[in-house]
């Protein structure tokens, strides 16, 4: 039963440690997370990785055509030997683990950040101080850029959800009338 979390925490720790030793950590982080986050809102995508019946060496070739170019090496050599190991289904779990991980070797926590469009660095600086104070903890921002939130965010840290989306507010609007 503790299989897949110890895999993952294995895996998490694995990524990390390259990361680390290539002097790249903070960028691939970075991308790891950008790439996670597409992984999971792209239904075609995750069919096509986590599909044991497409090759292996097909399947890091996809990797190779998204990522070449538009991530570091490193990056993309992880998500391939992630992809080529039959586990890009548990790649967004263990890229939350490797960020948790990065953020606490920092001794920060991490804010997921939904919203309708991406935000700047010095929005992003403004908004992990509000978080800060509001939750009594360091935060990194990692934003993910939702257009179904219409406008404002929707961040998470950990079990903590703060909703100051428009959509959420306008639901909020709907039921009192």
């Amino acid at each position: 039963m503790s299989e897949a979390p110890d895999r993952i925490e294995g895996y998490a720790t694995a990524l990390f440690e390259i990361a680390r030793a290539e002097g790249y950590l903070a960028e691939v982080e970075d991308e790891l997370f950008r790439f996670a986050r597409t992984l999971e809102g792209n239904d075609e995508l995750r069919s096509v990785l986590t599909d044991e019946a497409v090759p292996a060496a097909r399947r890091q070739g996809v990797v190779e055509d998204l990522l070449g170019g538009r991530a570091s090496p490193v990056t993309t050599n992880l998500v391939s030997l992630v992809v080529g190991a039959g586990r890009a289904r548990d790649l967004p779990d263990i890229v939350d683990r490797l960020v948790e991980r990065a953020a606490a070797e920092r001794s920060a926590a991490v804010a997921e950040v939904r919203s309708a469009v991406d935000l700047d660095a010095a929005t992003q600086a403004r908004l992990a101080e509000a978080l800060g104070q509001a939750t009594g903890k360091r935060v990194e921002v990692k934003v993910v850029v939702d257009p179904s939130l219409i406008g404002g965010i929707v961040a998470q840290i950990g079990d903590t959800i703060i909703d100051g989306s428009i959509r959420t507010r306008l639901e909020q609007l709907k039921e009192r009338l």
